[in-house]
């Protein structure tokens, strides 16, 4: 017996793709915070793994005998040089005979800002406000016509083969992503949706139901002509299994299924019992699938999905507050998605300036939320090379500087959407130093206000990221599903263009390691790198990215350029 499914017989081969950039580092069991973090813990190295390799490349040139010579005194060095790096080895300081520490072991952000300071302060109130001509998109794109939401009417749809559950599972967006992904498999399958189930994670420690974040009736109402949505089971469905939803078979799915998995395992069950549940629900779609599928998923994401009236509400008069605040720029300001948070910094391994105090907190944290997986045998922690490798936190000290160094003067407004910053009184201040009109949530709605948000943290999180959706500039400083999902929809929303600043922080490693670096030559390495943020800011999605977070081509398509009628060029 076979149902009616959006790829007809199913004969379409869409293998599984790599992993998401999302989730470059693993596709094992995540949390919100090792997924923002990048990969293992506190930089776990492997000397093992390390001589093995470094053996191989030295038999691999030894036996091809090209260029040893040439390259022999070069590659000693670099050998020697890894070497101490993996033993951890100190570097005597020249001069004095004394050990120093290895490059970025110690944090000295504090002492390039002491240094620096006085020659931002001359430079304030600057005439020219860079956020009026910040950003240069070199082509424009527009969501396509065949995947906008259609305003009235109701086109009729096949019988369909089943109801799907599902259970979403993790924060704010990785719900969205499960959600997105549901819409596609139900189309897929020709299936009925039922609004998923919230699943309460012990990371989030939010009990929303999908009503209290997003609006449901809006989310029915979108996809009627694509996808029939139910609020729940229908009764007669319910009874047939003896009115106790346990009773449903839970498939149990690999991660990144194809369609083609999906229409061989999945869809024979669900024509065979009328109900499936599929719980876990987390990256269970693969990335490339049929266009139509994939149309699926950007309407959800993008026309389908919005965020439940109070948090509408509350988002558009803080957008409206920052808009005010913001006048001297033409109600343009910048967004900072800040992740310094105690369990983040813990998690990091790196060391910042709160000496054995600091210590002890870390210990405490990593133990009450990870119990002894940093105290494992072999585990070796490198601080420094953490930092040298771009994989600790920014500061929100180093935030600051950052965007100083690019021209944006002290009259600008900026918004950091953030949990509860590590030490907030001590860290934060620097960076208000710097920014004056700096504004957080807490700031910038009153108490009242925020009231029914308190301990749901995905509904705040729904605050911050639309005010971070609607500023000129967002800046993502650690990754995780909130700036992946916000700079998707900043390019849907603006042309194609994420209007984000994506530093590299490796190369603001080495900077701000550096006490006696010349104010003009850190403003010139970080204007660079603000104008490589812009290039990238109009990226097509690759064959194994996330169209949320590259919608083009397959959300959205190129505009041809406009002719100018009174002259021969074009615009």
């Amino acid at each position: 017996m076979h149902g009616y499914s959006r790829l007809g017989n199913g004969s379409a081969n869409s293998p599984s793709p790599p992993g998401s950039p999302r989730l470059r580092h693993g596709r094992g069991k995540t949390t919100g915070i090792s997924r923002g973090a990048g990969g293992v813990g506190c930089g776990e190295a492997k000397l093992q793994n390390f001589a093995e390799r470094l053996v191989y490349v030295v038999i691999s040139a030894v036996y091809r005998r090209r260029g040893v010579l040439l390259f022999a005194p070069l590659l000693y060095i670099s050998s020697m040089l890894l070497y101490m790096g993996t033993l951890g080895l100190d570097v005597v300081s020249k001069g004095s005979g004394k050990l120093s520490a290895p490059p970025g072991s110690v944090y000295r952000s504090p002492l390039v800002f002491n240094k620096l300071w006085p020659l931002m302060e001359a430079e304030n109130n600057q005439t020219f406000d860079l956020l009026l001509n910040v950003w240069n998109p070199r082509q424009v794109w527009k969501p396509c016509d065949n995947q906008r939401t259609p305003q009235t009417g109701i086109m009729e749809r096949p019988k369909t083969n089943g109801f799907i559950i599902i259970e979403a599972n993790g924060g704010l967006n990785q719900q969205r992503l499960s959600i997105c992904d549901a819409v596609a498999v139900a189309g897929l399958l020709n299936a009925t949706l039922v609004i998923p189930n919230f699943h309460l994670n012990s990371v989030w420690r939010d009990s929303s139901k999908f009503g209290d974040i997003f609006d449901e009736e809006f989310f029915i109402y979108a996809l009627r002509n694509h996808v029939n949505v139910v609020r729940q089971l229908p009764e007669d469905v319910l009874q047939s299994f003896d009115n106790n939803i346990s009773n449903i078979v839970n498939l149990r799915l690999k991660g990144w299924s194809s369609p083609t998995y999906y229409l061989q395992k999945v869809l024979p069950k669900l024509l065979e019992m009328g109900a499936v549940r599929i719980a876990p629900f987390s990256n269970r779609l693969a990335h490339a699938v049929p266009s139509n599928i994939q149309g699926l998923r950007c309407l959800a994401n993008f026309g389908a999905l919005r965020f439940s009236e109070p948090i509408r509400m509350l988002a558009a008069k803080m957008v409206d507050r920052m808009v005010m605040n913001s006048s001297s720029s033409g109600g343009k300001y910048i967004s900072v998605h800040l992740r310094f948070e105690e369990d983040m910094v813990a998690f990091s391994c790196c060391i910042y300036d709160g000496g054995e105090e600091e210590q002890r907190e870390m210990d405490i944290a990593r133990e009450r939320s990870w119990r002894g997986k940093f105290r494992r045998r072999g585990r070796i922690i490198r601080p420094g090379a953490i930092r040298m490798d771009g994989k600790c936190p920014l500061t929100p000290l180093e935030v600051g500087m950052m965007l100083r160094g690019m021209g944006f003067d002290n009259r600008t407004s900026v918004y950091v959407a953030a949990g509860n910053i590590y030490k907030a009184d001590k860290y934060m201040a620097p960076l208000k130093q710097i920014f004056p009109r700096l504004e957080t949530k807490e700031t910038l709605a009153s108490s009242e206000e925020l009231a029914p948000f308190k301990g749901h943290s995905s509904r705040l999180a729904a605050l911050d990221y639309t005010v971070c959706l609607h500023s000129e500039v967002f800046v993502t400083t650690q990754g995780g599903n909130f700036p992946h999902f916000l700079i998707g929809h900043r390019r849907y929303l603006y042309e194609g263009h994420s209007k984000t600043v994506n530093p590299d922080k490796r190369k603001l490693a080495l900077l701000f390691d550096s006490p006696n670096i010349r104010w003009d030559n850190l403003k010139r390495q970080l204007r660079d790198m603000l104008h490589h943020s812009d290039v990238k800011g109009s990226e097509l999605k690759k064959s194994s990215g996330s169209l949320f977070t590259y919608p083009m081509p397959d959300c959205m398509c190129k505009q041809a350029p406009v002719k100018n009628e009174y002259s021969n060029t074009t615009n």
